[in-house]
């Protein structure tokens, strides 16, 4: 009843939220995104995106049909597996930034893990700098990480504004400076915060530095400060700034993934893991502290 085609691309723009942005990731032109996706509603006979020209979302039925698309692909890929017979084999070095301690992420690591049982999967969790500096080194095949916004290199896992968060009920005095809870350099958000902040003739103070998303919460939830962080990925425990805060906007982040140099022996590999991050990213981000 699916093409799974049009599933495929259906999950590109329901993690991108952007045709454009679908059909790059994909190599196939706007207009056969949007073939595929109008195709994909008759078959369900039900709407599953809103789109102006400013913006794209899931309506409540496409939300459901992200679960529904997800499985279907899962059991054709391993179908395709099965009939084939290719099995990957050879050691992957997988680095992921520190964001994703509190996400999904595990699950589809785990499912990758199960369907190709001959792959030694090492994993390395990292600030997102320190990650891009790795793979340029030649010391990772692929990683997941943030990205600045227009930057070059990688795929488009998906693309979320920054807000800055803190603990419920925390205060901010406007005659004094931020209190600011950030990774060390080369931390992306960290950078994102202070050009926000310098911007804005805003001054500041480091409260708290931790390489350890765990270190950063404890201290943001103890009420020691404020962060920057993708507003996606809001732990338990933390809420984001009012306004009346008078903090100034961060901007965006992209998540991407990477590949390093291609070695033959981890190439199919880490083919198999970047597809498996692209089709189930909505999962690292939609509900994903649940």
């Amino acid at each position: 009843m699916y093409e799974p085609t049009h599933l495929r691309t259906f999950l590109s723009v329901a993690q991108t939220l952007s045709f454009t942005q679908a059909a790059r990731r994909l190599g196939l032109r706007q207009s056969t995104v949007s073939q595929h996706v109008r195709r994909l509603e008759e078959a369900t006979g039900r709407q599953l995106f809103t789109r102006d020209t400013h913006s794209v979302e899931l309506t409540e039925d496409g939300e459901a049909m992200l679960g529904f698309a997800r499985r279907i692909l899962d059991v054709h890929e391993q179908a395709a597996q099965f009939f084939t017979g290719t099995r990957l084999r050879g050691r992957l070095r997988f680095g992921a930034s520190e964001d994703f301690v509190l996400t999904r992420l595990p699950e589809i690591l785990e499912r990758f893990r199960h369907e190709h049982p001959e792959v030694d999967l090492e994993l390395t969790v990292e600030l997102s700098g320190t990650l891009h500096e790795q793979l340029a080194a030649g010391r990772l095949d692929l990683v997941l990480a943030k990205r600045r916004p227009g930057g070059a290199g990688g795929e488009l896992v998906w693309r979320d504004e920054l807000a800055w968060i803190g603990a419920p009920g925390l205060r901010l005095d406007p005659h004094r400076p931020v209190p600011l809870i950030v990774y060390p350099p080369p931390g992306i958000t960290r950078a994102l915060a202070l050009r926000a902040l310098e911007r804005e003739g805003r001054p500041w103070r480091v409260a708290c530095t931790s390489g350890s998303l765990n270190g950063l919460l404890a201290a943001a939830r103890a009420g020691l400060g404020v962060m920057v962080h993708a507003r996606g990925l809001i732990p338990p425990g933390l809420v984001r700034m009012p306004e009346r805060a008078g903090l100034p906007e961060p901007g965006s982040v992209d998540f991407v993934v990477v590949h390093g140099r291609r070695r033959p022996s981890a190439r199919g590999a880490a083919d198999a893991l970047a597809a498996a991050i692209l089709a189930g990213g909505d999962r690292l981000h939609r509900g994903g502290q649940g």
